[in-house]
């Protein structure tokens, strides 16, 4: 399983290898032409000077500016050659991501944006200049050795300049990794600190909690901030004392060679031209330095997305399956939080119909809407299995099987979009079908007296309506197209009167055409249409049958502790009850 998942990220690499292939062929040619300027101070040196020709001097000139040109542009050949790269591997990595982040926060592992964060840093190191340094490395022993065919001690004097530079390199790694890395967790906690009080932002304002939170955020920040600085003090020391190193080297390489010169060894045309190599042979070794924060996040940032991609495998292609007609079969459920060792659920079964309208009703906690988000698939159980006509929901497509669910949850999203897009569920757009879901929710006319109707755009979380319009819209989205099956959590918690009404005439439509529904309420209102009905307790099923005979017994039984209670907490004979009831 690992070596599968390790492709996802692997061999979105693999496919960008054709490019990153190219452009190391261009990095030779362009790495050969940079020996030009070298080339051309030596010629001139040693050979105009020495022979007062101008016109060798004219046609050096010329050739060496053809050749600068010809470098120049497989210089920016190879640079936008790397931009689509970085654009190549994002369109292969993306929906991949996407699709990881949501099953996180399905599974209850938290699930941030911080992956496609991590994309865009891979990408953007991938499509940058820094990248250039790592195709000019190869090339760096060309140039060392030219400097040994002009003479063993400029070569050798070059390489021990590059072992120093390469050292500092190394260096830099291990005096900024650690830091680097714990000053980045720190601000991914402080960033999702933030997002957490935006979510709720009208609390924390109302409730005076805006200072202590952001003195919480502050101190994570702060830490960070120390570290990150901290690191960066290390490594821009190491980064000037490379420069310095190089820049000492360029002045020192002459000297040598001026000191050869003075023997007779080298003509000073080859002086020159050595200092110009040297200063391109540690060109990339410098730059690589300079870089280097580019570089350990570019790393980072892959290593968090291929553990990402083993934790969360991609989506398997399913076979297509029949149209479900709306049977539901809950076998032995059982779900228990990551990292909790009570269930939520315990061994919950039941069957629903065809057709057939369920209500779940229990005290808050009961694992009703844990129950919920499992009946649509949403989350995956612990143990036991939901089937759909047969089919465990896991063996669904779940976008074939889409439209053919509708879900209303308690907590209510739309997105930004139109109202329109948010009722079609932002799929292709049918004028007729989107009218009719709102008529079957009752929520056409509402829909008509906003500022622009149906294209009346909502912004994100649909702030601009009022709860009771969102859950209204929300409940035209569950009953977009020909759901089979509808799953109401609390579905008139933020409902008036008029809302009410429109809820009870759309749940009596739904059983006029069929469809399954299961609601999940504290109000005995919405029951009025539903044949069956659940009582959860403490993640247990604690009663079901017809819902006069589940409603007659909790009646009973509510009478029974009301007695219990008013007699000293014990139970009164009937006959004894009843006689004192009447004097």
């Amino acid at each position: 399983m690992a070596s599968e998942t390790d492709d996802d990220l692997a061999g979105a690499l693999r496919k960008c290898r054709p490019i990153l292939l190219w452009v190391l062929g261009f990095s030779l040619f362009v790495n050969v032409l940079m020996l030009v300027p070298a080339l051309y101070m030596l010629q001139v040196y040693d050979r105009v000077l020495a022979t007062g020709s101008r016109e060798t001097l004219i046609l050096l000139t010329l050739v060496a500016l053809f050749l600068l040109a010809v470098m120049g542009l497989l210089d920016l050949v190879r640079g936008r050659l790397l931009v689509r790269a970085g654009n190549y591997l994002d369109t292969c990595l993306g929906p991949r991501l996407y699709h990881a982040v949501f099953a996180q926060r399905v599974a209850g592992k938290g699930g941030s944006v911080q992956p496609l964060d991590d994309l865009r840093t891979l990408r953007q190191f991938v499509s940058g200049n820094g990248l250039f340094a790592f195709f000019d490395a190869p090339w760096v022993p060309l140039y060392l050795a030219l400097l040994f065919l002009f003479h063993p001690w400029l070569g050798a004097f070059a390489s021990l300049a590059g072992l120093i530079l390469i050292g500092l390199t190394l260096a830099n790694e291990k005096a900024t990794r650690g830091l680097m890395g714990e000053a980045g967790e720190r601000y991914r906690e402080a960033r999702g600190q933030v997002s957490d009080s935006l979510n709720g932002a009208e609390v924390v304002r109302s409730l005076g909690m805006l200072p202590a939170l952001r003195q919480r955020w502050l101190a994570g920040h702060r830490i960070g901030l120390a570290m990150q600085s901290r690191a960066s003090d290390r490594a821009s020391g190491l980064t000037q004392s490379a420069r310095t190193l190089r820049l000492a080297s360029q002045s020192l390489i002459l000297g040598l060679g001026a000191l050869l010169v003075l023997e007779g060894s080298i003509t000073p045309g080859v002086m020159i031209a050595a200092s110009i190599i040297l200063a391109r042979a540690l060109a990339p070794i410098d730059s690589m330095i300079g870089g280097w924060r580019s570089f350990v996040s570019a790393r980072d940032a892959y290593r968090r997305l291929a553990k990402l991609l083993r934790e969360v495998p991609a989506e398997r292609q399913r076979l297509a399956l029949p149209a479900p007609q709306g049977a539901v079969a809950v076998e032995s459920v059982t779900l228990r939080p990551p990292g909790s060792e009570r269930a939520v659920l315990d061994g919950i079964t039941f069957r629903v119909a065809p057709g057939e309208h369920v209500g779940i009703i229990g005290p808050s906690a009961a694992g009703k809407s844990s129950l919920a988000r499992l009946l649509i698939g949403a989350q995956l159980p612990e143990r036991g299995t939901i089937r759909l006509d047969g089919a465990s929901l896991e063996h669904w497509d779940r976008a074939l099987l889409g439209p053919f669910l509708g879900y209303l949850p308690q907590e209510i999203e739309l997105f930004d979009g139109t109202v329109s897009d948010n009722i079609a569920r932002f799929g292709e757009l049918c004028a007729h079908r989107v009218v009719e879901a709102a008529r079957k929710a009752g929520v056409h006319d509402m829909i008509l007296r906003l500022p622009d109707g149906y294209e009346t755009r909502l912004g994100r979380s649909g702030t601009m309506l009022s709860r009771g319009q969102r859950q209204r819209v929300a409940l035209a989205r569950a009953l977009y197209g020909d759901p089979v099956l509808v799953v109401l959590d609390e579905p008139n918690a933020n409902l008036d009167d008029a809302g009410e009404r429109a809820l009870s005439a759309a749940l009596d439509k739904l059983k006029q055409a069929g469809v399954s529904v299961i609601v999940i309420t504290h109000r005995r209102s919405v029951l009025a249409s539903v044949d069956t009905l659940l009582l959860l307790d403490e993640g247990r099923l604690r009663l079901r049958g017809a819902r006069d005979d589940v409603l007659s017994r909790l009646d009973a039984d509510t009478s029974r502790r009301n007695a219990t209670a008013a007699f000293g907490g014990q139970a009164p004979e009937p006959r004894r009850a009843a006689r004192e009831a009447r004097t």
